[in-house]
């Protein structure tokens, strides 16, 4: 039986079509409106709440919280400042990818960990032998991403913290309406927003007071299908998506390395060990041999490719999670794993691993697309990601 998120009770009314999915064992909306457009245009134009719950948290303490979490991941644990948060990946022994996710420091021997697959066992086996504690929290909080450019007006008018001044990937203690609150200036939509970490039994006071204040600013609950697009807008990679768990790779194709997955600044030169150093620092030596990249579909191309076949170009509605092979001088050299029409940038876009050397930016590609149950390939570009990156995120 799935189980719900503390939110469950006021979401699960929005739900006009019963459009639910499964996201780690929880029943989430993939949208509350029969289509999902209104619930993207608020993450771009105005102000989105969503129900992210279901990611798994950790809590690591004790003496060597510090040391261990140094020791699994590739960012450098050790310049992390109380109030920071962190986004930083997790390899095993041969420097592939297991997962990733953001670290929390919450005080002198406090973080919290989050991240999309079960990852207690691995911090067990990792923490063997320090003094640590490693706490899994994953039903005891709630949490809630208020993001898109109105989200700082609407925090403010429930919260005393001073969220103006609060920088990017930094994180405050705080109330909402009373309730006590963690707030972090993260997301998964490359815009300005939060995270809102609360206590599950006190969650739903905090889910009607964000409602409350930011009715008059256009807030609206936005489900899956809308973080989908905005997700792919922003280059933002998705486990089991666009890569796969080293841990649940079945052959050794299905492995990722950071540098693969467009991630090498999250692997510094000069940090000490730590799962996986010395394959990654041998892979940067002699270059990667695949990148994770944005490719940009020419709209002529794809336009030509219906017309041929006597159809209007037909755009997806919602983002797909397919593998297109990609070509180039009559060959593939690489797949796209997900992709988007996008509203605001007017443009085709997708996310695609391409095989070395033909990963240069504007280097011209041919993406496979289907039209009238034909396999055909429309022109497209080799961009750098992200596709859309606003100054509001980061000011």
């Amino acid at each position: 039986m799935l189980k719900t998120t503390p939110f469950h009770s006021r979401t699960a009314p929005l739900v006009q079509g019963q459009a639910w999915r499964r996201w780690a064992g929880h029943a989430v909306a993939s949208a509350y409106e029969l289509v999902h457009d209104r619930e993207y245009a608020a993450i771009r134009n105005s102000a989105a709440l969503l129900d992210v719950s279901p990611l798994y948290k950790y809590l690591i303490s004790g003496p060597d919280a510090s040391r261990l979490l140094d020791r699994m991941v590739t960012r450098d644990i050790t310049k992390c400042r109380i109030g920071q948060v962190v986004y930083t990946t997790w390899c095993d022994r041969h420097g592939k990818v297991i997962d990733d996710g953001t670290i929390s420091r919450l005080g002198d021997a406090l973080y919290r960990m989050t991240s999309a697959e079960p990852n207690l066992r691995w911090l067990t086996l990792n923490g063997a032998g320090m003094d640590v504690q490693i706490e899994e929290i994953s039903s005891r909080l709630g949490a809630l991403a208020l993001q898109g450019p109105l989200s700082r007006d609407i925090l403010q008018q429930v919260s005393p913290a001073d969220c103006s001044s609060l920088r990017y990937f930094r994180l405050v203690e705080t109330t909402i309406r009373g309730v006590p609150v963690t707030v972090s200036r993260t997301g998964y939509t490359g815009d300005l927003g939060y995270e809102i970490w609360v206590d599950a039994d006190r969650a739903v006071t905090v889910w009607d007071a964000l409602i409350e204040a930011g009715t008059p600013y256009g807030i609206t609950p936005a489900g899956i299908w809308a973080l989908d697009m905005a997700r792919i807008e922003a280059g933002l990679i998705m486990l089991d998506v666009d890569y796969h768990s080293s841990h649940h790779a079945l052959i050794e194709a299905q492995k990722s390395s950071p540098l693969e997955l467009g991630l090498e600044w999250t692997v510094p030169e000069e940090k000490g060990p730590y799962n996986g150093r010395s394959m990654l620092r041998a892979e940067r030596a002699r270059g990667p041999a695949w990148r994770f990249m944005g490719l940009a579909v020419d709209w002529v191309s794809l336009e030509g490719l219906y017309a041929r076949a006597g159809l209007p170009p037909q755009l997806p509605t919602a983002a797909w999670r397919t593998s297109a092979p990609v070509y180039r001088d009559g060959g593939q050299i690489g797949y796209a794993s997900s992709g988007c029409w996008s509203p605001l940038l007017k443009q085709y876009l997708a996310l695609a691993h391409l095989r070395a050397p033909h990963f240069a930016p504007g280097t011209n590609v041919r993406m496979e697309v289907t039209v009238e149950h034909q396999r055909l390939q429309a022109e497209a570009r080799v961009v750098e990601l992200p596709f859309f990156n606003p100054e509001r995120k980061r000011s």
